[in-house]
């Protein structure tokens, strides 16, 4: 039978009663500014703090419900360590007036004032240049998606003073992991220990790279002796398809730990924008941002490459999304079925009224 831990008020009527019951000459009830009533709260205050501290104690005490530092003490003894946060990287496009040298260092900043250094020295010639740089705060807060502009924080000679992202912008920065994702990877661990290269495994081993998210093995994809492996990297605010720097960390990573017989393919899938019209009732912005969230959550956790989105439970996430009245989902009209490699993600939401015509569009 599990324990039921007293309510204060429980405790302070416990104490009072037991205090009053030792007082032979204690007559009738308690008032509740007597020295028995104040004694009771004092004493019965300091024992519901007792209580809580050892149902704290508790909690520490098993692995899926320990927090923060007693996690990452559990973690360890299965040699698991938090993710730490990593650095955003990406090209700008840098214009010169004439030949000349931009050193390792150059601070960019960024309309909000994040700031980004260059990796090298750049030979840049007159005209565009690509030049890398790197986030000096590491986070997710610093991916920035391609064509926003950054400021050279020290104005340089010869070089304008604006730059604009390139390619699939600024990215592959993220948070430290949180709590959540490192017990849900601990008790991976424990309840499918490796196997010497089992699909848990190869699972295990992408997940140890900061920014991943979703993984799917397939065995022998590539012929006789060969794993591919594709993942996602959710979190990433520019898109959840990894850049080829991501694939190529988990690809080293992956070749680290994998038997030796073993050819690994690390792949990044090909992200196929699914797009929506939907008829909703009320036609109003908190319901469209409920309908966005839900669609959002759906994708999250059933979109997979070669994978299927029903349509039945495309209609079951708009019609739970809260204040939704009446919907109809005119597309797509049936399931989505992705061809291999590829998986659906969040395309553009197109909002009528159900009495009404269009309303406008939303999307990610």
């Amino acid at each position: 039978m599990p324990f039921a831990r007293p309510t204060l008020t429980e405790l302070i009527k416990r104490v009072t009663s037991d205090i009053a019951s030792r007082l032979v000459s204690q007559a009738g009830s308690v008032l509740r500014r007597s020295l028995i009533g104040i004694l009771g709260r004092v004493y019965a205050g300091a024992v519901h703090l007792l209580y809580g501290y050892l149902d704290w104690i508790a909690r520490q005490a098993i692995p899926d419900t320990a927090e923060s530092e007693y996690l990452e003490r559990w973690a360890a003894i299965w040699k698991i360590t938090r993710r730490p946060a990593t650095f955003a990287v990406g090209p700008v496009e840098v214009t010169a007036n004439a030949p000349i040298t931009l050193l390792a260092g150059t601070m960019f900043q960024r309309q909000d004032g994040a700031q980004y250094a260059s990796l090298v020295d750049v030979d840049l010639v007159a005209g565009t240049n690509a030049v890398d740089l790197l986030a000096v705060e590491p986070g997710a807060a610093a991916n920035t998606p391609a064509g926003i502009s950054l400021t050279l924080l020290s104005p340089v000679a010869g070089v304008q003073s604006t730059a604009t992202i390139l390619g699939d912008g600024i990215r592959s920065g993220t948070d430290v992991e949180d709590d959540a994702s490192l017990c849900e990877r601990l008790l991976a661990r424990i309840q499918q220990p490796p196997q010497g290269g089992a699909v848990s495994d190869y699972v295990a081993w992408a997940k140890e790279v900061p920014g991943v998210t979703r993984v799917w093995v397939y065995p022998m994809q590539m012929g006789p002796g060969t794993v591919t492996v594709m993942f996602t990297t959710d979190d990433d605010p520019i898109s959840p398809i990894p850049d080829a720097a991501t694939v190529a960390e988990v690809q080293a990573h992956i070749d680290e730990e994998r038997p030796v017989t073993a050819t690994v393919y690390v792949v990044a899938p090909v992200g196929d924008p699914l797009n929506f019209t939907i008829k909703l009732s009320p036609n109003t912005a908190s319901v469209r941002a409920a309908v966005t969230a839900e669609l959002s959550d759906l994708l999250l956790r059933e979109a997979e490459p070669g994978g299927t989105i029903l349509i039945s439970h495309i209609r079951e996430a708009v019609s739970i999304a809260a204040g939704e009245v009446d919907n109809q989902v005119i597309a797509p009209a049936a399931d989505v079925v992705s061809p291999q490699g590829h998986m659906s993600l969040m395309g553009t939401i197109t909002f009528q009224s159900l009495q009404e015509g269009s309303d406008g569009a939303f999307g990610r």
